[in-house]
Order: C-alpha cells, then structure tokens, then sequence
C-alpha cells in the first residue's frame, strides 16, 4: 500500500493539498498535527520550536497510522513537515511504500500565508526556525517537488495526475 506524505514548511499548504488530494484519489487521509501530544501543541503555541525529543513520539504516531493503512490494505495521503532527512527516514520505518511530496515557497510568501491564519497554533515567529531546520529531499529520496505560488486546485491536480502516471508505470511493469 502506499502513503503519500505531503511535507514542507508551515503555510505550504500542506493539509489543503493533502485533503484534496486524498479526496480526489479516495484515500484515507490525516493531517500530521493531529498526532500531536498536548505538550508539543502548548509548546508551539508558545512560541518554543521543537526539538528532536518532542518529533520522534510525533513521527512514530504517524508511522503507526501508516502501517494501520497497510494492514488495512489502504493507501493514504498524510501531512507532515519532515524537515530533515531524518524524519523523513524515520517515517521510511512504515511497512507502506513512501511517496515524497515536498511543497515549497518562499520565505516571503509562506510568512504572508501564516500572518493571515486564524485559529492555528504555529505562530508567524517559528518560520524562520522552520526554514533553517529544512532539509529540502535529496534526488536519492525520489520526492515531487512543486511550488506552492500556484492555486491549490492547479497542485492537486498536478499531483494526481503524477500519482495516476506512476500508478500506470507500476501496473504495466508489475
């Protein structure tokens, strides 16, 4: 089974691509901050970054919500940052094959995107700690790499034709 995690910075648009591609695909779908503790929420909330302590419980929850898909049998899309090559290796645990997406933009646009948020526990303040934490995936990782300018219709598309293609390649070679 596959899972598609859908990674980047905040504001990337992570969980509005990742919904409407799970949507368009009927997969199952979860948002990545759903799998967070109370601690590392209040944390956020407050301005704190992260550190690795506070990712790994995070990013096994997550695994373990891939690994239930591939015993169901499922594929699905999920949202999570994976800034670093190591998060992302750590969610490469699951028993479900991996597809990278990595949504990217700019400094700029991403801190406009996040100013005008509301009700969400990342403040403006933790972008810069989240682009100097960023690792952008290696061509070894096999990661899609698309720009966030474009509307999120114009991505969702774009990925689930990329998803449709290599579904394709995989049955005609399989």
């Amino acid at each position: 089974m596959t899972i598609i995690v859908i990674m980047g910075v905040a504001s990337s648009g992570k969980t509005t691509v990742a919904a409407g591609l799970a949507e368009r695909l009927g997969w199952a779908f979860r948002d990545a901050d759903s799998f967070h503790p109370p601690a590392n929420v209040a944390k956020m909330s407050a301005g704190t970054p992260l550190v690795d302590a506070d990712r790994w419980p995070w990013l096994d929850a997550i695994v373990g919500w891939m690994n239930e898909c591939a015993d169901r049998g499922e594929n699905g899309v999920v949202t999570c940052s994976a800034l670093r090559r190591a998060y992302r290796d750590r969610l490469r645990t699951s028993r479900a094959a991996i597809r990278l997406v990595h949504l990217k933009g700019s400094q700029e646009l991403l801190a406009a995107r996040i100013a005008a948020r509301q009700a969400h526990f990342m403040p403006p303040a933790l972008l810069a700690s989240q682009f100097a934490t960023l690792e952008e995936p290696g061509a070894d990782e096999g990661a899609i790499t698309i720009g966030v300018e474009h509307a999120p219709e114009r991505i969702i598309a774009e990925l689930s034709r990329l998803v449709s293609a290599q579904d394709d390649r995989t049955a005609q070679t399989g």
